[in-house]
């Protein structure tokens, strides 16, 4: 039994009104159940409950157990005074406000309908065998429905991405271009650099990418040496120490901090090689020091691959790493990574940008979104497994969201899935 049970019963109105009864055997009729609260404080703000004939408007605290109350310390909370009605599963204990006055009480175990409980059961069980509670039903949701959840769980997920360019915002006192800068570090690090990038491109200072973008072997030895790639003491090529001597004079001149650490090679395709990655960073500003005005402007999936069109300096053309020659091949960022670079980066700096300026959150956003493919990956293809195949990212990233928060905390009576399923018939 889980306290979100109680809720949901709450919520959707699925006690038996003319039997209910407090402990005190007062009988209780529910007005409204109010407005839930999934933030701190009582569970249900605003609710109007009848009691022994007496009309009461104020707040609804529920628990499994009533000495729940005593074991979260509410009675020493001043939130939790307007309390007027104690919703338990069992009650084991008297409970008293702050001043002394004692709760109504309704314990609800035996007013809760046994076909409800068997599914709510049932549901919950699947989880130790499946990959989500309701793959069984999944499939036959409305259409309708599981659109509009959709549209709503991405909003969500937006809003989790934004927490990190906010405080990105914070550190950079506003300044954009730099959040980009540091953003797209992360994305060009994936998920094995990603933190390092991120670290490393926190500490430069983004001036330093604007001071050496012009000359694009500065800017190539700064953000390689920067993010720890040119510490190879025993690395004789030409190419690498011309970039170590061009690296130790920026450093010098800008007191940069250097890097002691190294990013990781192990489990990464040649392609995704830190060196390949960061070399076409650097031709990427050096070709667009005001990108992140450009990439505001730009409306269109075919806008933001023509922007993205770059590939990493003629050494790498030849190499994957310092010193090691292999077959010629041009490392040039394919429509794949700039997929990605969208999803991740640039169309949740579109969100927190319209926020940022007051500004109501463009539809072309999830236009822009439902242009790129879908994600591949066991998450996305166990959910098409189940039916209402994934059409694009706008859906996967949603769908993502929704297996994240959702279904792998067992959250079913937060979801708009799984309520609907469990109020079917009952």
């Amino acid at each position: 039994m889980r306290e979100d049970l109680l809720h949901f019963i709450w919520r959707h109105n699925k006690l038996p009104t003319n039997q209910l009864c407090t402990t005190d055997e007062e009988p209780v009729l529910v007005k409204s159940a109010g407005v839930q609260n999934r933030h701190s404080g009582p569970d249900f703000f605003n609710a109007s409950v009848a009691i022994d004939g007496q009309l009461w408007a104020g707040n609804v605290e529920m628990h499994l157990k009533s000495s729940d109350w005593y074991a979260h310390h509410h009675e020493n909370d001043t939130n939790y005074d307007n309390v007027i009605l104690h919703v338990v599963w069992e009650d084991d204990v008297v409970v008293f406000r702050r001043d002394g006055s004692k709760i109504p009480t309704l314990e609800i175990r035996n007013f809760i309908p046994k076909e409800l409980l068997a599914k709510y059961t049932a549901l919950m069980e699947h989880s130790r065998t499946g990959f989500i509670n309701c793959e069984k039903d999944f499939g036959g949701v409305d259409p309708f429905l599981l659109e509009s959840w959709l549209h709503r769980l991405y909003m969500e997920r937006l809003e989790h991405k934004s927490e990190l360019i906010f405080e990105l915002l914070n550190k950079t006192k506003n300044n954009w271009e730099a959040v980009l800068f540091t953003l797209l570090a992360k994305n060009f690090g994936s998920k094995v650099n990603g933190q390092f990038f991120l670290d490393r491109a926190t500490e430069l200072d983004f001036a330093m990418v604007r001071k050496t973008g012009q000359d694009l072997h500065q800017l190539e030895s700064l953000l390689l040496g920067h993010f720890g790639l040119l510490n190879e003491p025993d690395c004789t090529d030409g190419y690498y120490l011309q970039l170590v001597k061009e690296y130790h004079y920026l450093s010098n001149k800008f007191e940069l901090p250097r890097s002691m650490s190294k990013p990781e090679y192990f489990g990464l395709r040649p392609p995704n090689f830190p060196t390949i990655r960061v070399s076409q960073l650097a031709h990427l500003y050096h070709h667009e020091i005001q990108l992140f005005s450009k990439c505001m402007e730009t409306s269109s999936l075919k806008e933001l691959y023509d922007l993205f069109d770059v590939e990493a300096g003629p050494y790498w053309d030849t190499h994957f790493t310092f010193g090691k020659l292999s077959r010629k091949s041009t490392k040039k960022l394919s429509r794949k990574f700039i997929d990605l670079l969208v999803v991740n980066t640039l169309i949740p700096l579109k969100f927190c940008h319209a926020k940022y300026q007051g500004q109501e959150v463009d539809e072309g956003l999830v236009g822009l979104l439902s242009e790129v493919g879908k994600e591949d990956n066991s998450v996305i293809a166990n959910f098409d497994g189940l039916g209402h195949k994934t059409k694009n990212a706008f859906e996967s990233q949603a769908k993502l969201e929704l297996y994240n928060n959702y279904c792998s905390k067992n959250k079913c009576l937060q979801c708009v899935v799984g309520t609907h399923l469990l109020n079917r018939n009952t």
